[in-house]
C-alpha cells in the first residue's frame, strides 16, 4: 500500500499533498489525540486559524498557526466541513484563511472532521454543564426512538450502559452552578425546558442543592420515565422539604393523578384552601401535619407547645376535623398535600 502511495504521489503534486494529509491525520487518530490537540495540529498544518465547534456544547475552539488560542476576531470561514457521526451532524470544522482557499483545504478539513468524530465517540464532548436543549429533550422524551436517545446521550458525554439520573429543578440560580454542586465528579448536563430546568447526571448529591432551589429526582432507569417522575416529585416539594426523590413518595405519588376539578371539590381540600390565606394558620398546619406532635411542631415553629395547642384546636374547628385523632390528622395531611399539588 505504501509503495502504491509513493507511485501515485509521483504522478501529481496534488495527490502527493493529499496522501501526506491523510497520513498526518491517521497518525493523530492512532495516537488518540483529543480535540484541542487536533485543532492545534490542523492550524499548524494549514498555516491559518483552524476551528472546531460541537453542537452539543455550542462552544468553539479556535487555534492560531502558532498553536495558541486565536484571540483576534474570527474571519469568515474560507472552507467549512460538517462533522458527522452515525449519519448525524454533530459539529463543524473550518479554516479562516485570509486569502483564497488552498486546493488541499477541503482534504484537510475532511480528515479533521473524521478525526473529530472519532474523538467525540471515544471521549465525548468537551466538559461543560449547559447543553443543547434539543439533545436533552430527546433524551427525556417518552416517545423518541431508542437509537436516537442513545446517540443523544453519547453526544452529551454519557457512556453507554451507565445510569443517568434525571432531576427537575425550579430555581432562579444558574443551572450549571447547581449541576456542578450536585455532581462534582461525574458527567452532568443541564438545560431549560419550558419553565423547568432539567439536569442529567451520573450521580446526584442531595446535599448539594443550594438554598432556594426546589428539585424532584426521578427513580426510573429509563430517562423518559425518570423525567416524568422527577416532574411529579417536584410538585411535592415544600419550603421545608425542597428536594424530593420520587422513590420516597410511594403511594403518595398517586395523588398527583387526581383530576384538579375533583380535588377542588373535595370538602377537606376546600377547607385547607380557605385557611391558606392566613400564613400563620398554614405554617402551623404544615408543622403539625409534618410532625404529628404538638411538642415537635412547637420546636419547628419556635413556640411554646401550649400556643401550638391553641392554634391546632383553632384549625380543627375551621377544618371540621379532630386533628388530635389519627383519622383526622391523616385527612388533614392528605388535604394539605392535594391542595399544594393544585398550586402552580
Amino acid at each position: 500500500m505504501e509503495a502504491l502511495a509513493v507511485r501515485l504521489s509521483g504522478l501529481d503534486p496534488y495527490v502527493d499533498g493529499a496522501i501526506r494529509i491523510v497520513t498526518f491525520y491517521d497518525t493523530l487518530m492512532r495516537r488518540r489525540v483529543e480535540l484541542p490537540a487536533l485543532a492545534r495540529a490542523s492550524a499548524g498544518l494549514a498555516e491559518c486559524v483552524a476551528g472546531i465547534r460541537l453542537h452539543a456544547t455550542g462552544r468553539a475552539v479556535r487555534v492560531s498557526p502558532g498553536g495558541t488560542h486565536a484571540a483576534a476576531p474570527p474571519l469568515p470561514a474560507s472552507t467549512t466541513v460538517p462533522v458527522v457521526l452515525d449519519e448525524e451532524e454533530i459539529g463543524t470544522v473550518w479554516l479562516e484563511r485570509p486569502g483564497p482557499p488552498n486546493p488541499l483545504d477541503e482534504v484537510l478539513l475532511d480528515r479533521l472532521a473524521i478525526a473529530v468524530g472519532a474523538a467525540v465517540e471515544r471521549y465525548g464532548p468537551a466538559p461543560t454543564t449547559m447543553a443543547d436543549p434539543a439533545l436533552v429533550e430527546l433524551v427525556v422524551s417518552t416517545d423518541g426512538d431508542e437509537a436516537a436517545r442513545a446517540r443523544a446521550l453519547r453526544l452529551l458525554g454519557f457512556a453507554a450502559g451507565r445510569p443517568v439520573h434525571v432531576v427537575s429543578v425550579r430555581t432562579d440560580l444558574p443551572l450549571d452552578r447547581i449541576g456542578a454542586r450536585i455532581c462534582p465528579e461525574g458527567v452532568v448536563k443541564a438545560a431549560a425546558l419550558a419553565d423547568t430546568g432539567v439536569i442529567l447526571a451520573t450521580a446526584v448529591d442531595r446535599a448539594g442543592f443550594p438554598a432556594g432551589a426546589r428539585a424532584g429526582i426521578g427513580a426510573a432507569d429509563h430517562p423518559g420515565l425518570a423525567w416524568r417522575q422527577a416532574r411529579t416529585a417536584l410538585r411535592f416539594t415544600t419550603a421545608r422539604q425542597p428536594v424530593v426523590h420520587h422513590a420516597e413518595l410511594g403511594s403518595l405519588a398517586l395523588l398527583a393523578d387526581i383530576p384538579p376539578q375533583a380535588a377542588r371539590a373535595n370538602p377537606d381540600v376546600a377547607a385547607v384552601a380557605r385557611i391558606a390565606g392566613d400564613p400563620e394558620d398554614l405554617e402551623t398546619l404544615d408543622a403539625y401535619c409534618r410532625t404529628g406532635s404538638l411538642r415537635r411542631a412547637a420546636d419547628l415553629l419556635h413556640l411554646h407547645h401550649s400556643s401550638v395547642s391553641r392554634r391546632v384546636e383553632h384549625l380543627g374547628r375551621h377544618l371540621d376535623l379532630d386533628l388530635t385523632d389519627p383519622t383526622g390528622l391523616t385527612r388533614a395531611r392528605l388535604a394539605l398535600t392535594v391542595w399544594r399539588l393544585l398550586e402552580p
